[in-house]
């Protein structure tokens, strides 16, 4: 019996070369969009794997349920907050990400947005477009709102929530600017922090001594929306929030409030709850924040590894060999059950 692979999106970039990829291997594929539960399942429940952007197609538990033949969920991303992965181990399924595709990109993007909070180079660009400019008679905006709040960075702190691969490759930028890095990040030891020249903080501590904080942490029910009004008015009112991570860390109602009354100074996010929004977000009206549409992790080299490194997992799977980014080793008992002995990877 041949095998099945699908994917519940409508095929753009490398993803052109699935079709050609499978076909090759003799395995069938379909891509189709699917906005509902329903139609995803219709569209994979014989399916054999099922490549998964998991930000465009959470895979609940009411479709993983539905899923008749799946041994395998390869996700096109470093997260898989998307996925349920104890409905997923219960049936034996096998859930992978593609961890660190898009480190260096994630982080340049993180530091731009730093530099651009701290330079306002946003509102500069935004005025000069309406005929200010830095000094001069049309220059009284830029003089008494913009300037004021641009600064250096020499000497300033950067809060790192979550000190991960994308947090650790933010420290030698930053500390290239002549920062000082902190970070909140109680999964680690301390000496992962001070081999790097960075002290391991409190969140606390994080929030009271950071210039800017940036977000590179896991999103889990425990840090979902934990940027809140609270964690607001702790933070220094000239702060920067920046999030190259996950929407579901802000609370972007309260962001709004405390942009709006200058609790903190500015906050550029890469990423919201919602994607892409239904309509413009009402942070948008404010001139403290910048929003860039989910590309931080965008490169050719880095979009050409997301889409190659699902399919190798898939063939893995295929093969009777463990993928390599298994998220929920739990499945591999009932996986066996349903499917047969496995072997290790040979990679």
């Amino acid at each position: 019996m041949s095998h099945r692979v699908v994917l519940p999106l409508i095929l753009s970039g490398e993803a052109l070369k699935y079709p050609a990829w499978f076909a090759e291997l003799g395995i069938e594929f379909e891509a189709k969009w699917c906005p509902s539960e329903q139609e995803t399942v219709a569209l994979a429940k014989d399916a054999d794997a099922v490549i998964v952007e998991g930000s465009q197609r959470p895979m609940t538990g009411a479709i993983i349920e539905g899923l008749e033949r799946c041994r395998i969920l390869a996700g096109t991303q470093i997260g898989f907050d998307t996925f349920d992965l104890v409905a997923a181990s219960e049936r034996g399924i096998l859930v992978t990400n593609v961890p660190g595709y898009c480190v260096e990109e994630v982080s340049d993007h993180a530091m731009a947005l730093l530099l651009a909070c701290a330079r306002r180079v946003v509102q500069l660009h935004a005025e000069v477009a309406r005929g200010g400019w830095g000094f001069g008679p049309a220059s009284s905006t830029i003089k008494d709102t913009v300037r004021p709040n641009i600064d250096g960075l020499r000497g300033k702190t950067l809060g790192l929530f979550g000190f991960g691969a994308i947090g650790r490759s933010m420290v030698s930028k930053a500390q290239g600017f002549g920062m000082r890095v902190i970070a909140c990040d109680p999964y680690i030891e301390g000496t992962a922090a001070s081999n790097a020249g960075v002290a391991l903080v409190d969140l606390a501590t994080l929030l009271a001594e950071s210039d800017f904080i940036s977000i590179h942490a896991a999103l889990t029910d425990e840090t979902r929306r934990v940027f809140d009004r609270s964690v607001f008015a702790r933070m220094k009112s000239s702060a920067c929030l920046i999030n190259t991570a996950r929407g579901g860390f802000v609370n972007e109602a309260d962001l709004y409030d405390a942009l709006k009354h200058r609790q903190i100074g500015m906050a550029a996010l890469d990423v919201l709850g919602s994607e892409p929004p239904e309509e413009v977000p009402q942070l948008m009206s404010l001139d403290n924040f910048i929003c860039t549409g989910h590309l931080a992790f965008f490169s050719p080299q880095a979009l050409a590894t997301q889409w190659r490194r699902p399919v190798d997992e898939v063939l893995r799977v295929l093969n009777g060999e463990w993928p390599v980014a298994l998220r929920n080793p739990e499945a591999k008992e009932r996986h066996v059950e349903r499917f047969g002995p496995m072997k290790d990877p040979a990679v």
